[in-house]
């Protein structure tokens, strides 16, 4: 199995979570039983003024094999009711987080996105910039760069 699926792990234990664990076993019967009240379901529905005693005795006959099944079924689930029930808070906590970090996930992306138009525009504002500054002549430039060192100097006296 090991090698089959090598990324396969196992559960989180008992002791760990501090849970009790729901036996495969219940999984199980809880199939079982659906496919017993599918059976039960087809025969019904499959009731007519020709076959009535028939099929209400095949009826009977899956009711009596289906009962003491359900009966053993709800005693078990009463057993694991607090568990199912801490199980689905648990769910219904993960949604709500799942659902927050989407939306924080959305927030973000409308914000680099508006952020990404941002930097493209003054981009695009620099280059204009830049490109007046290159058609500048070359003294004027010198004599600009001449005055801003200048004024530099002075303030940082």
């Amino acid at each position: 199995m090991v090698k089959a699926y090598p990324d396969l792990e196992r559960g989180e234990s008992a002791s760990e979570t501090h849970r009790k664990h729901i036996p495969t076993r219940v999984f199980k019967q809880a199939v079982k039983l659906t496919k017993q009240m599918a059976a039960i379901t087809d025969a019904l529905d499959g009731i007519n003024p020709l076959n009535a005693g028939k099929r209400r005795d095949e009826v009977l006959a899956l009711l009596k094999k289906f009962f003491p099944g359900m009966e053993d079924f709800e005693k078990q689930v009463k057993k694991y009711r607090r568990e199912i029930k801490q199980l689905e808070a648990d769910k219904t906590a993960l949604e709500q987080r799942a659902e927050t970090a989407e939306a924080k996930a959305e927030a973000n992306a409308k914000t680099s996105l508006t952020k990404q138009i941002h930097e493209a525009q003054l981009q695009v504002n620099y280059n204009e910039l830049r490109k007046f500054v290159d058609a500048l002549p070359d003294d004027i430039k010198r004599q600009a760069q001449q005055q801003q060192s200048q004024k530099s100097q002075n303030q940082t006296r």
